[in-house]
């Protein structure tokens, strides 16, 4: 499945992909099974705290829209949308955590003359940096020296502390593309990473949350990022220095994990603060990051006053 979050009639509506459309899931479950004796998911984050159910009373809907009764019944109430024009929001809006790693690629350490960290290096990020698919990343009016960083998110499906590494995977519910946009200025005024990575709109993710069910391994997924389109980063998850069960573990020794956290792990080399002549993110560019089965998140990006 492919969960994305839209605005519709100036709300948030919850949806999934289908091809190059958007069906509205509550409206689809409204018009194909009105009479459903337990409660729909009305967002992400419901779907997720709803566990087994909620998945099988979502994947039940989505059948029932690919059969040519549904479909016709979904097209006639205007439950499904031209994904072409639709609004996305983050698929996950208001996540508890987002959570980011640094440094977890062999090539980008490299490039950035580092040494490999002997533990998973985190730093955070808030919801005030989340964007959607097609929504602009806003330039911060005091740097100009904003950059990319294509990066595989990880997204937890259910509660858990202390989780051993041969159970991590479930506890993940999908996965998403995912840009942390970094402020390199003000990154590098401290040792600490997070002034640098909390600007508005500072973390691009989507199109989709991908369940992990459509991702055969997420270790081993190209992953690059175009800038006006040409490619800037062209990586593979392979060459993680950490992979996502060592993540999970960590994290929740630390930790409590919840439905709906975000763990952002990490961006392969290529980024414009490493190149010569340095690139950084101009008014007028447009980036795109594809990930492997996930498909391709794009935004705009824009001054900060810009309409």
């Amino acid at each position: 499945m492919r969960l994305v979050t839209f605005n519709q009639s100036g709300g948030q509506r919850f949806g999934a992909l289908a091809a190059n459309n958007v069906i509205d899931l509550c409206a689809a479950c409204d018009e194909l099974a009105p009479h459903r004796s337990h409660a729909f998911p009305q967002t992400t984050l419901e779907f997720l705290a709803g566990g087994d159910a909620a998945f099988a009373s979502v994947r039940e809907i989505l059948e029932l829209a690919e059969t040519e009764d549904g479909a016709d019944s979904l097209h006639q109430a205007g439950a499904i949308h031209d994904g072409s024009s639709v609004d996305f929001l983050p698929p996950v809006t208001h996540p508890e955590k987002i959570v980011c790693i640094g440094q977890n690629y062999r090539e980008h350490i490299s490039e950035m003359k580092h040494d490999a960290p002997e533990y998973p290096l985190f730093f955070a990020k808030y919801t005030n940096t989340l964007t959607g698919h097609r929504q602009p990343i806003r330039l911060p009016r005091v740097s100009q020296k904003v950059d990319y960083e294509a990066e595989l998110a990880v997204v937890i499906s259910r509660t858990g502390k202390d989780i051993p590494l041969d159970k991590a995977f479930d506890y993940v519910a999908g996965y998403m593309n995912f840009n942390d946009i970094s402020v390199r200025d003000y990154q590098r005024r401290t040792t600490q990473f997070l002034q640098g990575k909390t600007f508005d709109t500072s973390a691009p993710c989507g199109v989709a949350l991908v369940t992990k069910d459509e991702v055969p391994d997420p270790h081993n997924l190209s992953i690059k990022l175009r800038l006006n389109g040409e490619t800037m980063q062209d990586g593979t998850t392979a060459d993680f220095i950490f992979n996502i069960p060592v993540i999970i573990n960590y994290l929740s020794e630390i930790m409590t994990l919840k439905p709906g956290d975000i763990i952002s792990t990490g961006t392969p080399s290529g980024v414009g603060a490493a190149r010569t002549p340095q690139v950084f993110l101009r008014a007028g560019d447009t980036v795109e990051v594809e990930i492997e089965h996930l498909g391709t998140l794009s935004n705009p990006v824009v001054a900060h006053d810009e309409a």
